[in-house]
């Protein structure tokens, strides 16, 4: 076994800890922003009369669409991907992912977004982070301490305030629709997570081919018909950015920090979303929403600020991803291997013992006692 120790263990630790929060904060919050923009945007596209489901499927389509042209006109001019294909095994999950954050997600949102305002709405998506986190602690055992779950609870009760209706009503039917379409995007973020190690151009264009096909055969079998061509694309260039490359970065941020944190982190986009929504259909800023926002700011901030460290075991582990040669990454090899860096082969992790702050991302997914 491989026991870091000494100036190489002190020099890792300053490696790690300089570089702990960049990519996978920066690559996180630019999500959060492509993605906050598009759901006042898409707000637009609904007042003009285009079906929800039908946006649903055309937001998606413009997203794999777009980045299916980026993938096939990187292998056209001989780009090498630094990135691992997806691989058979990796289908099933990537169908769950499209079945979840492809279909089931974009429905509810665009039937929330018809009956709600767009600045509520957009704070409302607040809860898929805490959904993500809620799933990844639950269902995948990822490491959750007291900073995060006091954040999660801050985040829930500004979008409690926020949905709040009054009357025997209580809870509107739109923000109800949010909040499902946040679950289901929580139960796609904890799956995506099982593919973050492949190409995630790959992943964005395959998944946004195939749930918008389907979001779009569920419009017009219902009898929606397609809007002008103005309409289709515009709805296109929103869902290339704000589905597509905002995937992209989710699952580039999902190798670094893991689908709890990186949750955490796209939780900033509702803001931005709620911002722009103020501006673009003269919405009130109403005292709900400013407290709204605090509490969510509060609950942003507490997980934005969250620091972990302490002694880990690097079980043997081969695996394919891009990387770079670091702390984390030194073996050797053969003649097959591509050169440059980053660049992806399998390779081969030796069992290692060392300290430094991390997050759960591609080699720090391991078990803690409680």
């Amino acid at each position: 076994m491989l026991v870091c120790a000494g100036p190489s263990q002190a020099s890792d630790r300053r490696n790690v800890k300089t570089s702990l929060l960049w990519p996978g904060a920066a690559l996180a919050m630019a999500s959060a922003a492509l993605f906050g923009a598009s759901t006042p945007l898409a707000k637009g596209l609904l007042g003009g009369g285009v079906d929800p489901w039908l946006l649903a499927g055309l937001l998606y389509l413009g997203s794999g669409l777009g980045l299916g042209i980026v993938h096939a006109g990187r292998g056209l001019l001989g780009i090498p991907a630094p990135e691992a294909p997806l691989r058979r095994g990796d289908l099933p999950w990537l169908g769950l992912v499209v079945l979840a954050g492809g279909v089931v997600g974009p429905v509810l949102l665009m039937a929330g977004l018809a009956r709600t305002p767009a600045s509520s709405a957009a704070l409302l998506l607040n809860l898929e982070g805490l959904a993500t986190m809620a799933i990844a602690w639950v269902g995948f055992k990822e490491n959750v301490d007291r900073r995060l779950l006091f954040g999660a609870a801050a985040i829930l009760a500004g979008a409690a305030l926020l949905s709040w209706r009054g009357g025997p009503g209580g809870v509107g039917l739109g923000a109800l629709a949010i909040a499902g379409a946040c679950l289901a995007w929580g139960v796609d973020n904890n799956l995506t997570r099982k593919l973050s190690a492949a190409d995630p151009v790959q992943i964005a264009a395959i998944k946004g081919l195939a749930a918008g096909a389907a979001d779009l055969a569920l419009a017009l079998g219902r009898g929606a018909h397609l809007p002008a061509a103005g309409e289709i694309g515009a709805a296109a260039v929103v869902g290339f950015f704000g589905y597509g490359v905002s995937l992209v970065l989710f699952v580039l941020a999902l190798r670094h920090l893991g689908a709890a944190r990186t949750g955490a982190y796209f939780s900033t986009a509702p803001f931005l979303g709620a911002a722009l929504a103020l501006v673009l259909f003269r919405e009130p800023a109403t005292l709900q929403l400013a407290g709204a926002a605090v509490l969510m700011a509060v609950g942003v901030w507490l997980h934005l600020s969250e620091r972990h460290e302490h002694g880990h075991l690097h079980a043997a582990l081969d695996h394919e991803h891009g990387h770079v040669h670091d702390a984390h990454h030194r073996h050797g090899h053969t003649s097959g291997d591509p050169p440059g860096e980053p660049h992806a082969h399998w390779h081969h992790h030796a069992p290692m013992r060392h300290k430094h702050p991390h997050y759960p991302d591609l080699h720090h997914r391991h078990g803690h006692a409680h």
